[in-house]
């Protein structure tokens, strides 16, 4: 009994410790574990960005190689004439760019900027389209243009939702005055 009687308190002790022991294991684990959940995150919101600037950037080449192939038959056009050989030529390569910029989108993406990059760039698309049909263009220039415009921004709209950019409207087609956003002030 004795024995018993001096066992207990280092039992107890003994119970302490481990029990100590595994609850550190487990809260470093689930501390490790969210860690690497948020570098996780980080790495692939890099990567997101990447591909999404990456994008862009060969979704604007064709369309301002478009629109500098058909400045001539855009009334009050602000791009640089553009040869339409030197145009072909360019719209070729640059298009090597953007199927390759494309796949890291569809890789990477979600499901609504996925969307909204393929809208944008079959606008382009329609754009280029009407520049290689030079030198008989479509009559609707000027509706292609503001497609093209608006499914750039529809596009820029998923891509910050999707990398949680905040800092409100950054659309760049011109509204009518009747639809336009209120400036705020500061």
């Amino acid at each position: 009994m004795r024995l018993l009687e001096t066992m207990m308190p280092q039992v107890a002790a003994l119970i302490g410790v481990v029990v100590g022991t595994v609850g550190t294991i487990i809260a470093t684990t689930v501390a490790e574990r969210a860690r690497w959940r948020r570098s996780q995150m980080v790495r692939w919101d890099e990567r997101r960005l990447d591909a999404y600037v990456d994008f862009t950037r060969a979704v604007k080449e064709i369309h301002l190689l478009a629109l500098g192939m058909l400045s001539a038959h855009r009334p009050g056009a602000r791009t640089p004439a553009l040869d339409r050989e030197e145009g072909l030529a360019r719209l070729a390569e640059a298009d090597v760019r953007h199927t390759l910029t494309w796949e890291a989108v569809l890789l990477l993406g979600d499901e609504v900027t996925v969307g909204a990059a393929s809208a944008w760039r079959h606008a382009v698309r329609a754009l280029e389209q009407a520049a290689r049909s030079l030198p008989d263009p479509p009559d609707d220039l000027t509706e292609l243009v503001r497609r093209a415009d608006e499914t750039r921004d529809g596009f820029y709209r998923a891509a910050r939702g999707s990398l949680g950019v905040r800092g409100g409207i950054v659309d760049q087609v011109r509204r009518p005055a009747g639809n336009r956003v209120p400036a705020i002030r500061l």
